[in-house]
């Protein structure tokens, strides 16, 4: 770490704001500042706007990072929610539709979070042209989904994409197959941001080059940035002139995230008369999902508290199923006009996530992100509402994959369901060890996807490869040890079992 920033965290660490600390501090940001004048200069005249928005935006972050340190929750002032900021669906549900629900839809735009890459998944390339269901992409089906809409209700829904500097050119390669569909499609970038050194706090690129050195010296600050970056673009304004009230923001990963009348109805009409600006969908926890974000309350306002943000001896309180019953899903329905006069007066405010990476070179750096769902507390009469799990379905791993490629769901006009043949509706525990991690091994090791209507669990470890028409029911656990292989015959029916050893059948 450079003397600079070690002196700064001895500083800080001691506690109270003294001259010391400030001195270091302002060092810190005036090194920065000149490495990022240094760093615009490299900008060809047709980036200079937009690299100038994104270098003032990460200074800001960088300043506001300088001045806090350690968890920026005081666990003493976080409460329950109250009763009502967090409403059931069934009660919203029960409202039912006006008969001039098409006029309403026509207020809505239906954004959706395409700024990661299909790394995790072993894929190139933007996580949601990865295949999920008879050949369609996460990116087919969102789009299909809002064509139904359009075309049902005669009405005229966007779609809008943030991407990231990683996704932005493959996705609008792909755009032009859909140019027949009647979903009008927009796209803007999130920021780029440059990584900081961990030690020198300063940051690693020289210039503003694409090259393939250069390209670890950058990162989309997490989705946080999107009120940022869709005002800067003009697109928001763009929407406003056109009559849209509400943003209805997801990830694109998840494949519950539907445009859902009723919420919608709830926005639009609400039953006190006094529209709310931000609606966040929480759904039940499980022990799946300890470390989701929950909605709590905090000095007065809905707060979404993240586990980086709680203090160490409180973390494991705040996995607790008891106390913390809900997290959030990251589906969000946002005001349009409270982003743009939030945006505009700089007062849209949210925690800083330090993720510190690194690189394959072994160089320690830090990255600073900010989370959409944290700005709830910035706007007017937020809410939660706690909606069904299935309205929660992440495609995160191949574990998931094979969730939703199976019989456990059905395919209607772009949009997953579960099965009416499954008699309970909580999703398996599926878990797929890492011979499956990258969707083409995976692939490879499914000659059909197997019958899981009646699965409770199952587990796969080592060199495992399905058969056609395999059912798997209640808890299954197939373990290959090294050097074994395990193939599991065509047509098998496991209920119950667990299969550990060799087994191999040859054609003869």
């Amino acid at each position: 770490m450079s003397s600079l920033a070690k002196d700064l965290s001895k500083a800080m660490s001691g506690g109270g704001m003294s001259q010391f600390q400030e001195a270091i501090r302002q060092e810190l940001e005036e090194a920065m500042k000149v490495d990022l004048e240094k760093i615009l200069s490299t900008a060809p005249e047709s980036e200079l706007e937009h690299t100038k928005k994104d270098l003032g935006g990460f200074q800001k972050l960088f300043h506001r990072f300088l001045q806090e340190k350690g968890p920026s929750v005081d666990w003493g002032k976080i409460q329950r929610p109250p009763e009502d900021s967090i409403q059931p669906y069934e009660k919203i549900k029960a409202r039912g539709l006006p008969d001039n629900i098409a006029s309403v839809l026509n207020k809505l735009v239906v954004v959706k979070l395409n700024g990661g890459l299909g790394t995790s998944m072993g894929c190139k390339g933007p996580k949601s042209l990865i295949g999920v269901r008879n050949e369609n992409t996460f990116l087919d089906l969102t789009v299909k989904q809002i064509e139904h809409l359009n075309k049902t209700y005669n009405t005229d829904v966007p779609l809008v994409l943030m991407n990231s500097f990683n996704t932005d050119e493959d996705t609008k390669k792909i755009l032009q197959k859909y140019s027949h569909c009647r979903v009008k499609i927009y796209t803007f970038n999130q920021s780029r941001y440059p990584r900081v050194n961990k030690e020198s706090l300063l940051p690693i690129a020289k210039d503003l080059s694409y090259s393939v050195e250069n390209a670890e010296a950058w990162y989309p600050p997490g989705h946080g940035d999107i009120y940022a970056s869709f005002h800067n673009s003009g697109l928001l304004d763009t929407l406003l002139d056109e009559g849209k009230e509400y943003i209805f923001v997801s990830n694109i990963d998840n494949l519950g995230a539907t445009v859902d009348l009723y919420l919608l109805n709830h926005l639009m009409n609400p039953p006190n008369g006094k529209r709310c600006e931000f609606v966040m969908e929480v759904t039940d926890k499980t022990r799946a999902d300890v470390k989701g974000g929950t909605l709590t309350q905090y000095e007065g306002k809905l707060r979404l508290v993240e586990i980086a943000q709680v203090p160490k001896p409180h973390v494991d309180e705040f996995k607790s199923v008891s106390k913390f019953k809900i997290f959030n899903t990251n589906n969000l329905w946002i005001s349009l006009s409270a982003v743009k006069r939030l945006q505009e007066a700089n007062a849209i405010d949210m925690e800083i996530i330090v993720n510190p990476k690194t690189l394959d070179g072994g160089l320690n750096v830090v990255q600073l992100e900010t989370a959409v769902g944290a700005a709830i507390k910035s706007f007017e009469n937020s809410m939660g509402i706690n909606v069904p799990r299935s309205r929660f379905l992440p495609v995160k791993t191949t574990s998931d994959l094979l969730l939703v490629m199976s019989n456990l769901y059905s395919l209607n006009a772009g949009s997953l369901t579960m099965s009416e043949k499954r008699e309970f509706p909580t999703v398996p525990l599926v878990k797929l060890g890492s011979s499956f991690t990258k969707v083409q091994d995976y692939l490879k090791r499914f000659e059909s996807i197997p019958d899981m209507l009646e699965l409770d669990h199952l587990t796969v470890s080592g060199d495992v490869t399905f058969g056609k028409n395999v059912v798997l029911k209640g808890t299954v656990i197939i373990i290959a040890n090294h050097g074994d292989r395990i193939d599991i015959p065509p047509g098998a029916v496991l209920e119950n079992k667990i299969v550990s050893g060799n087994l191999r059948i040859l054609d003869h």
